[in-house]
């Protein structure tokens, strides 16, 4: 191939010399993991952390013993959101034990492994998506029916390792209404489709604001005429979240557990059915 640099592991090529089991982290023999859902965006801010975090608590109410991996090295709050803090522990043999929220979802993140959770992770990309390989090899993922992998922004090197490294059995990809965010997004949603993952959806954050007193759901960010990242790509529409200051003062607080969500009931029937 014309180009080529021989180097698979930095390539998004889907050429006939690239064999994907190659590229595959190796789980360690003492964990466990069936499922595996990417939750992505490709602009920041549109609150994928937190549609993870709601996605998980979902999955836990129905059952499952549920992990998340934070892959979002350089801007990790998914220990906020469970009131997560300390340091991570570690088995005998150095196997990371992720730690446990209160509903027992498992989750290990780079905020877990400061001392201090402001201090800033400065790394090239490289150091980056090492740090995600050693999250899935290192840490002791017990028995764990669905883990959703919190994706950093963007279509660089974490979701391409993360793509090409990690079994992602689907992603699910968060926007926002405003047609700069949808134009980012679909770079995310293009980009899975290049690396042959299935996209379930789109999780439409922020889409709407409820009036506290008449009950009008208030399209904030106007109405655009131009087709949504769903239709545009001929994906379903998972959820449309409203903003609802009670979730956010919930992940503030690292409560977020306590949030009731139905407008995720669907996205979450559709997570399980890739058990069947």
């Amino acid at each position: 191939m014309s180009g080529c640099t021989h180097n698979c592991s930095t390539c998004s090529s889907n050429c006939s010399s690239k064999k994907k089991d190659d590229l595959l982290f190796k789980l360690h023999e003492k964990s466990k993991i069936k499922h595996v859902i990417a939750v992505a965006s490709g602009k920041g801010g549109v609150g994928k952390s937190t549609v993870t975090s709601l996605l998980a608590v979902a999955m836990a109410r129905k059952g499952y013993k549920v992990a998340i991996l934070d892959a979002d090295i350089t801007g990790p709050s998914i220990p906020k959101n469970f009131g997560l803090s300390g340091i991570l522990t570690a088995t005998e043999d150095g196997l990371m034990l992720p730690a446990k929220s209160r509903m027992g979802i498992d989750i290990v993140s780079a905020n877990l492994m400061l001392e201090d959770e402001e201090t800033p992770i400065i790394w090239r990309g490289p150091v980056i998506a090492g740090a995600v390989k050693q999250f899935w090899e290192e840490a002791l993922w017990d028995e764990v029916d669905y883990m959703f992998v919190d994706m950093p922004p963007g279509t660089g090197d974490v979701p391409l390792t993360v793509f090409q490294s990690i079994p992602i059995d689907a992603a699910v990809v968060v926007t926002t209404p405003q047609d700069l965010v949808s134009m980012v997004v679909s770079k995310c949603v293009n980009m899975a489709t290049k690396m042959n993952v299935e996209v379930l959806g789109i999780v439409e954050n922020m889409s709407y604001v409820v009036c506290p007193d008449c009950g009008k759901k208030i399209d904030i960010f106007g109405h655009s005429d131009k087709p949504s990242v769903a239709d545009a790509h001929m994906l379903a529409t998972l959820a449309k979240l409203p903003i609802n200051p009670k979730v956010t003062a919930l992940a503030d607080s690292g409560r977020i557990e306590e949030a009731i969500t139905p407008e995720l009931d669907e996205a979450a029937d559709l997570i399980e059915k890739l058990n069947k």
